[in-house]
């Protein structure tokens, strides 16, 4: 929900209320992302929707993830792999089902921004967003870079997808 809210928005649901809004999101309709499963137990989430749902990226107050142009695009936001189920291959699989699911919805373009680790295997509390290794083996390329650690990388869906 991080994404999905002001900074005093975030902070004023802090805990409880940002739990609450999460599920009357799920009540509304709106699929705010996808589970993964691995031996029919839930072990994974990664969250996909418009760029516009998410009013840090829509209001642009993350600088370093501005617009890179006006062209509408789908933006994963953040993964969750239970502890349990890393290092099997869980964040690929989420997100390749993320485009698959983002390109039924009619998108075109698939945004994330990941973490560059520039290659060091290293536990980051800022790889929530995913690994940029994990992005190009999806078929993601880097647009842009305002900071050094963090590409923004894109998903061009072609016309024979």
């Amino acid at each position: 929900m991080w994404w999905r809210f002001t900074g005093p928005e975030w902070s004023a649901n802090r805990g409880e209320g940002n739990k609450a809004a999460f599920h009357e999101l799920v009540k509304s309709g709106e699929v705010p992302g996808i589970l993964g499963y691995l031996d029919r137990e839930p072990a994974g989430w990664c969250a996909i929707a418009p760029r516009d749902a998410h009013k840090r990226l829509k209001e642009e107050r993350v600088r370093i993830f501005k617009k890179v142009d006006d062209a509408p695009v789908w933006t994963i936001t953040c993964f969750y792999v239970g502890k349990a189920y890393r290092r099997k291959g869980l964040m690929l699989s989420l997100l390749n089902a993320a485009v698959e699911y983002a390109k039924s919805q009619g998108a075109t373009i698939i945004e994330g921004y990941p973490l560059d680790t520039d290659g060091e295997k290293k536990a980051d509390p800022s790889a929530y967003t995913g690994l940029m290794s994990t992005f190009v083996k999806a078929g993601f390329v880097e647009v842009l870079r305002r900071h050094a650690g963090r590409p923004i990388m894109r998903y061009f869906v072609t016309s024979d997808e």
